[in-house]
């Protein structure tokens, strides 16, 4: 229920972020290629910026591939509207036609509507839903898009897979019993549960407050972890680098600290153990450091996981750049591709679990960095 929570949380940030991010389909065209005439005849140009930025973006729709140049396989996702005008409208993604044609007074923005239109890409960027009129022209009315996006269907993955994983290890302890040897699932998952409350929790978190805080530790640890692993999967969404869903993560991450914040923590804050005239510098930056911290969650995490993706999908660019040069080149240069990816592959999967550990573990810190004072109290109780 907590992942669930979560997710519903994470979906205004995921918007929020999503008009401005590009369609897959595009991404699609340009790996393939586009065909450009000139006077000694034709040649292909590839797109790479196209290419990487199509395929790590949220769209209203599911891209999985390709059959042929023309042809693609997509998922049709619910697109939900509000406007004053029309109210609440709702509808599958594939009533646009990938961009082609309007429904019920919206426009998916890309650059084929874009071009007939005449309209800028500033303002106007790819995949952006905007209200328009009878001939298709935009009316500038102020809209909200509150869509089921592919970033946001991945999170409900992710949250309903947490969901079911908690609850099949839960059985099994009232199956067996705590006593025995877990079996199968249990026995994957049970390891790192205690992993994470007895080298995570506990140290950082006083006393018997860190039983209270470990569900919440934990669901952050798995729901980051199912995500990184979703995201190297073929086809499939890059949420966790999104900065959005990253910004949402750290906003919970921050909100969990402020709760578990105690008089001597902003004690320690506005009037820091030190001179006066040092207290006149230190107070202001021991309080920007209160919100440096989530703001270093979320880029880290972002930042980890779309370099990952970046570069794999650069080295297969490769092939294509090559092959737009010469058939043979791309050919010959396919299996470097491979086992470059198979070796970075093997690294995002490192990265996966060390970026989900890290933002577990910063999390737990912070929470107990605010309950500054209570390891005397408990102390004093004992």
């Amino acid at each position: 229920m907590v992942a669930l929570v979560m997710v519903l949380g994470l979906h205004s940030f995921s918007n929020f972020s999503y008009a401005e991010e590009a369609h897959p389909e595009h991404a699609a065209a340009a790996v393939a290629g586009e065909e450009k005439h000139s006077d000694e005849g034709e040649s292909k140009k590839i797109d790479i910026k196209e290419v990487l930025f199509g395929h790590i973006s949220d769209a209203h729709d599911w891209h999985l591939f390709d059959l042929g140049e023309h042809t693609p396989v997509v998922i049709p996702l619910p697109v939900i509207m509000y406007s004053p005008t029309h109210g609440v409208t709702a509808f599958m993604s594939s009533r646009f036609e990938h961009g082609h044609q309007p429904y019920a007074g919206y426009q998916l923005v890309n650059a084929h509507y874009r071009a007939e239109k005449g309209l800028d890409e500033a303002t106007y960027p790819n995949n952006k839903v905007i209200a328009v009129d009878d001939n298709g022209m935009p009316t500038n009315e102020k809209v909200y898009d509150l869509s089921m996006t592919k970033n946001i269907t991945s999170m409900l993955i992710a949250a309903i897979l947490l969901t079911w994983i908690m609850l099949t290890v839960a059985k099994a302890y009232q199956t067996r019993g705590a006593k025995k040897a877990p079996k199968g699932l249990q026995s994957l998952i049970e390891p790192v549960i205690i992993f994470m409350r007895d080298e995570v929790v506990k140290p950082n978190i006083p006393g018997h407050r860190s039983a209270k805080y470990t569900p919440f530790i934990l669901t952050v640890f798995f729901f980051i972890l199912i995500n990184n692993l979703l995201g190297l999967l073929p086809g499939s969404a890059n949420v966790t680098g999104n900065i959005a869903v990253t910004a949402a993560l750290a906003l919970i991450s921050f909100i969990a600290t402020m709760f578990s914040t105690n008089k001597h923590f902003w004690g320690h804050i506005f009037n820091p153990p030190a001179p006066f005239g040092v207290k006149l510098i230190l107070a202001p930056v021991e309080l920007i450091g209160v919100f440096t911290k989530p703001i270093s969650l979320m880029i880290r995490l972002f930042a980890n996981i779309l370099a990952g993706h970046i570069i794999i999908l650069s080295i297969i660019s490769l092939v294509f750049i090559f092959g737009s040069m010469n058939r043979g080149i791309g050919y010959g240069f396919m299996p470097v591709s491979i086992a470059f990816n198979l070796v970075m592959m093997m690294l995002e999967l490192l990265v996966a679990f060390i970026q989900a550990f890290i933002f577990a573990n910063l999390t737990a810190v912070f929470i107990g960095q605010a309950m500054e004072g209570a390891h005397h109290e408990d102390g004093h109780h004992h």
